[in-house]
């Protein structure tokens, strides 16, 4: 798998070429978590995001398709005792209907084969009045098109499902029925789209 092949290097694309981008979207996450929530997150890759939810969170359940991503996450967040790690398909989630308080998904949509069926596994795992918290990478508004570091990735192996620009990115989820959808654009080298849905 593709991700698994790129684990041990994927934190040099984060930390240097979009640090920026990535430091900001741990902030507005992890501002947007409670002390008393119990989190759910899909697709957490090298545990950047959930080293900054899990300081802010009664517990949190990590999970991600690939082994070696999750390998990568445990190695990072081995100082916190409140985290679960499991493998887990976004699309198709062991857990029951509103366990959690707060879902977050994290540049994971534009990869997916059947988005609007992870929506809708994030949104049956979430408790009602909960949060739905689901950045992902978009394209440059002006453009539309992708970057050119996007551009290697994707020649690289992985395969963007995708081509989401801040705009239309709020339209998927209105298209999915939600209305009470916050978002926030975090700008750099690949920009980030940012939704908070309340459930």
């Amino acid at each position: 798998m593709f991700w698994d092949r790129i684990s041990g290097v994927y934190d040099l694309f984060g930390n240097v070429y979009n640090g920026k981008v990535n430091r900001k979207l741990c902030r507005l996450v992890s501002e947007r978590i409670k002390q008393t929530d119990v989190v759910l997150e899909c697709a957490c890759g090298t545990g950047m995001i959930s080293a900054a939810i899990a300081p802010v969170c009664k517990s949190l359940t990590a999970t991600d398709f690939s082994e070696g991503m999750l390998k990568q996450a445990k190695k990072k967040c081995r100082t916190f005792s409140n985290i679960t790690f499991q493998k887990a398909d976004i699309t198709s989630l062991d857990y029951e209907n509103e366990s959690f308080d707060a879902v977050v998904a994290a540049n994971v949509i534009h990869l997916l084969d059947y988005p609007y069926q992870a929506l809708a596994e994030l949104d049956r795992a979430c408790k009602k009045g909960g949060r739905l918290i689901i950045p992902t990478y978009v394209n440059r508004e002006k453009t539309g098109k992708t970057g050119g570091v996007v551009k290697a990735i994707g020649k690289a192996g992985a395969d963007f499902k995708q081509q989401f620009t801040y705009s239309n990115y709020r339209t998927f989820f209105e298209k999915a029925g939600y209305r009470k959808i916050e978002t926030e654009l975090v700008r750099g080298h690949v920009p980030c789209a940012v939704a908070i849905i309340t459930k």
